[in-house]
């Protein structure tokens, strides 16, 4: 199993009527900004311990488990909102560094709530870093009312079998689970996260982390517009971070592409980009040696780093 070198610590804080698990590396210290590291859909804080072990300096990371996810429950919400993430995300702070703003680094779902949160919160960020947090396909007026219909539909679906996520027979079994998703994933890295994505019960099966009304279709439309005017808020100089797979064209095909969405990020007023190669888009689990120098090079100013990986390609 894969060894690691830094060992986190767990706090649960009372936020919003949630028990709310956050991860902590590192210590505060008088002067230091904190990094704030948010995890994507179906994924967990501990996703981010390897790019923390690859690190060469020893911040202080915070990074929750979002509701619903890891060892935060909800007591069996059945549908899930981004307004909620940036609520919990402003109570998150406020609780454990109120009087200073943050490094705020989010992957995927995390990456798009950490951009709008900067947007939302601009006071509260001192640098922003996306990491394939591309949001969602527009979408049109018109769609409305399919939309709500499927939501219903799914809801209802949901209630009536009470089924959450499958289980899994053996943790072997959830590592393999990941290293199909991803299958860059080495084997050790597998073993060693399936432990944290998933947890056996009486009988001895093996359940993700993760509350079945994730997978509910949103009834919001996503609006584009509104994204664009909060990305034009941002205050903190970001950094955008794509893997060298596209993983826009494996998900939606001709509904959303890379290129659309660079056309959105570029509403960020302070914006660089880096491309790291050989990697998806769990790229803090194909790469992260390299992210890790990228962000504290990022971080800590270094921009002769970040253009030599810069990559319009």
């Amino acid at each position: 199993m894969y060894p690691i070198r830094r060992e986190s610590r767990s706090e649960f804080i009372p936020i919003r009527h949630l028990r709310y698990h956050v991860r902590q590396w590192g210590t505060p210290r008088v002067g230091a900004t904190p990094w704030v590291m948010l995890h994507g859909w179906m994924d967990v804080s501990a996703s981010f311990q390897f790019v923390v072990d690859a690190l060469s300096e020893d911040p202080w990371i915070i990074a929750p488990d979002w509701r619903g996810f890891g060892l935060t429950a909800t007591t069996g919400q059945d549908s899930f909102w981004f307004a909620d993430y940036l609520a919990d995300l402003d109570f998150l702070l406020d609780h454990l560094c109120p009087q200073q703003p943050v490094n705020l680094i989010g992957h995927s779902m995390g990456g798009h709530v950490a951009t709008l949160y900067a947007g939302v919160r601009p006071e509260r960020v001192a640098r922003l870093v996306n990491l394939e947090g591309f949001g969602m396909p527009a979408t049109r007026p018109a769609q409305a009312p399919t939309r709500l219909a499927q939501w219903i539909d799914e809801l209802q679906t949901q209630h009536r079998s009470e089924a959450g996520l499958r289980p899994y027979a053996t943790l072997a079994d959830v590592a393999a689970r990941l290293m199909k998703t991803n299958p860059r994933l080495p084997s050790d890295k597998a073993q060693w996260l399936a432990q944290h994505w998933a947890r056996q019960d009486a009988q001895g099966q093996w359940h993700i982390l993760g509350e079945a009304g994730h997978k509910i279709v949103n009834p919001h439309l996503f609006r584009v517009d509104e994204t664009l005017a909060t990305y034009a808020r941002i205050q903190a100089s970001t950094l955008c971070v794509v893997a060298e797979s596209d993983s826009i064209a494996q998900w939606w095909k001709d509904r959303y592409s890379l290129t659309e969405f660079m056309e959105r990020i570029a509403h960020v007023p302070q914006l660089q980009h880096a491309r790291l190669a050989d990697c998806g888009h769990m790229l803090h689990h194909d790469q992260p040696e390299a992210l890790a120098h990228l962000l504290s090079a990022f971080v800590n100013s270094q921009t002769d780093i970040i253009s030599s990986l810069f990559n319009k390609g």
